[in-house]
């Protein structure tokens, strides 16, 4: 039993029966999670959402501050806090339905779906440190890591698992390492071919493509060699190491 929003909510487990559906027989493709637009696919397919407006933004940051004025124990206290609860599970109620949906669209277009295996948990751990040894860079790691938890990476890989038993699709997770920094077209791992959050520029070829695009596509090529079904288009699997530093 859970109490979220001011609701109370119950939670039953139970064997369906079903067995899982026969392949779809969709093409693969591959999948991205990222913090400016939540998902993005090899073959250019692009979703985002906005969870919160800005009119709901700023409520929430008058109740947080008027949280932290109230007296704990209070009844005012009390009041905000339900306040800014139902406000949050909306903002979750959101989430809830945007992953739903592109998982289901996902699973049903496809019969094998790549992506990688982050850790989200890992990933969201705050950076702040201890009093004898501080972190660094904390405030720009708090704000990535409510950017991924806003973008709902966790609950995206769940659900997309759960939907593919029931649309005839599998799963494959690969490896993390460069697919944002590798060109799709050649191979080559630069850093510097990220111009930017969203344009990507090999620096040996001069390919050219949204950043997020990019990395779904070193995230099929991976999958495929993983899974020995070639690497269709792309003619080769994503290089997982940096090339070696050129002699001076």
């Amino acid at each position: 039993m859970l109490k979220d929003g001011g609701r109370w909510y119950v939670s039953f487990r139970v064997e369906d029966g079903l067995a899982e559906s026969t392949p779809n027989g969709g093409p693969p493709v591959g999948v991205d999670r990222g913090v400016q637009v939540a998902v993005a696919t090899s073959d250019g397919w692009m979703r985002d959402r906005r969870f919160i407006t800005p009119g709901e933004a700023a409520r929430l940051k008058r109740l947080q501050q008027q949280l932290a004025r109230r007296r704990k124990g209070s009844n005012r206290r009390a009041a905000t806090k339900a306040k800014i609860g139902m406000l949050n599970a909306r903002i979750r109620n959101r989430r809830t339905d945007f992953v739903a949906w592109t998982a289901d669209r996902l699973t049903r277009s496809h019969e094998l779906v790549i992506v990688e295996d982050l850790k989200v948990t890992n990933m969201t751990v705050s950076a702040k440190g201890a009093r004898e040894a501080p972190g660094s860079r904390v405030r720009q790691k708090a704000g990535l890591n409510r950017a991924i938890l806003a973008k709902g990476w966790g609950g995206l890989l769940t659900t997309i698992e759960h939907k593919a038993r029931y649309n005839g699709s599998r799963i494959v997770r690969v490896p993390a390492a460069y697919t944002s920094q590798c060109c799709s077209a050649c191979g080559r791992v630069d850093a510097k071919s990220r111009e930017s959050q969203a344009v990507f520029v090999c620096t040996s070829c001069a390919y050219t493509g949204n950043v997020d695009v990019n990395a779904a596509k070193n995230i099929l090529a991976a999958g495929l060699a993983v899974t020995g079904r070639g690497d269709l288009a792309f003619g080769r699997s994503v290089k997982r190491q940096p090339p070696e530093a050129e002699a001076a």
